[in-house]
């Protein structure tokens, strides 16, 4: 992934003009300054056989010779795709589409194909990609890094510094449980149904790491957070910091890791563009001085655990009274919270569009279960090939 952007665009000073989403000055010497914040997202997929759909570790071979936006993960029944941070959300729809199209090329060449699934519907014993750090990672933490292949979505958006995105990161952690319900793609676990809409994120839950972070007021008591727990040497390295959200540690954005990865792109153009809309309204409420929500990591924990149990079926912790409220009431709720920053990035109707599709359809984990109780888990996979490159 190239590195982001965070955007400065002048333009004179009219009597119509008006300070774009983002905008950190009203005018700069007879200028509007604009920021426009650049989004870009990974999402790693499954490489499955192309006869029996069944999970395939080829991940070596496919990637051969291929530099940058396709890398390999932990496991090699899996890729990652990378996009370049993007201005639009027509830009990124395109990215998505592109790479994904591109990763089901190589894997085509292998015998393979690719599955926007965040967990394997059919059991599979996962092979370590023999890197350096995964196979050191696999020592020090055994079946937690052995058993685990799961497929998520990050999705990255550019901000102006590190104070700016950890006050972002202080403000969004009520909004992210709500992300995950949307995104919920991994009912099964080693050929069961496990209960969850996303059990993706109860088996990643195990990382030490993992999960809502607390506050942390500044950047300065982030990295102090971040030094404290390398200086413990529980962990590799600084990317092993599992949060739900977190700092990148290679590009200037918050780094939302909390979805799994959505079977069709236009889901994950929807939480794509979300995100952004959620970033922006938090640099807001912090650039006006307002607080960040008072919530501890426990009942952010909660929140977490009933959107990947139920997904957008029942009911969700409400971001503003952490009191169980139904999903719909909920993700209206995010919307509405974002929709000033949606409607300046001209993303509103997208949004609601897309919120409404899911809300109506539901989620990968309910086409999951259908397909499962109509054919069986090999259907379910051959199913998620045709709908990752259904664009």
């Amino acid at each position: 992934m190239l590195p982001f952007a965070f955007i400065l665009i002048q333009r004179a000073l009219t009597a119509g003009a008006r300070p774009g989403a983002g905008a950190i000055n009203p005018h700069v010497r007879g200028y509007w300054l604009f920021v426009l914040r650049t989004v870009g997202v990974e999402e790693e997929l499954l490489l499955v056989d192309a006869g029996s759909f069944t999970p395939r570790a080829v991940a070596g071979a496919v990637l051969e010779g291929e530099k940058g936006a396709l890398v390999a993960e932990l496991q090699q029944q899996q890729l990652e795709i990378n996009t370049l941070p993007c201005e639009t959300l027509e830009q990124l729809r395109g990215e998505l589409c592109a790479w994904r199209g591109r990763a089901a090329e190589l894997a085509r060449a292998q015998g393979a194909a690719v599955a926007a699934l965040a967990t394997s519907p059919l059991p599979v014993s996962p092979q370590l990609t023999p890197s350096g750090r995964y196979r050191r990672m696999a020592d020090l933490f055994g079946l937690t890094a052995q058993e685990q292949l799961t497929c998520g979505c990050h999705i990255h958006v550019g901000v102006a510094s590190d104070e700016e995105g950890v006050a972002v990161i202080d403000r969004i952690r009520p909004w992210l449980a709500p992300l995950l319900a949307l995104s919920t793609n991994s009912p099964f676990w080693q050929g069961r149904d496990t209960g969850y809409a996303s059990y993706r994120y109860q088996v990643f839950g195990r990382w030490p790491t993992a999960g809502p972070p607390e506050l942390f007021g500044s950047a300065a008591g982030y990295r102090h957070a971040v030094g404290a727990m390398l200086g413990t040497g529980t962990l590799l390295d600084q990317g092993m910091v599992y949060f739900d959200v977190r700092l990148s540690a290679t590009y200037p954005t918050v780094e939302v890791r909390v979805c799994d990865v959505c079977p069709d792109a236009e889901d994950a153009v929807l939480l794509a563009a979300l995100v952004p809309g959620l970033v922006e309204t938090a640099a807001r409420d912090w650039s006006a001085g307002r607080a960040a929500p008072d919530v501890g990591a426990s009942v952010l924990r909660l929140a977490a655990w009933q959107a990947c149990r139920s997904g957008i079926q029942g009911s969700l912790m409400h971001p503003c009274t952490h009191r169980p409220a139904p999903a719909r009431e909920v993700v209206e709720a995010v919307v509405e919270h974002a929709g000033a920053a949606l409607e300046e990035a001209g993303d509103l109707d997208t949004v609601r569009a897309g919120v409404e599709r899911l809300l109506t359809r539901g989620t990968g984990a309910r086409w999951q279960r259908a397909v499962y109780a109509e054919r069986g888990a090999a259907a379910v996979v051959r199913e998620a090939v045709d709908r990752t490159l259904s664009f």
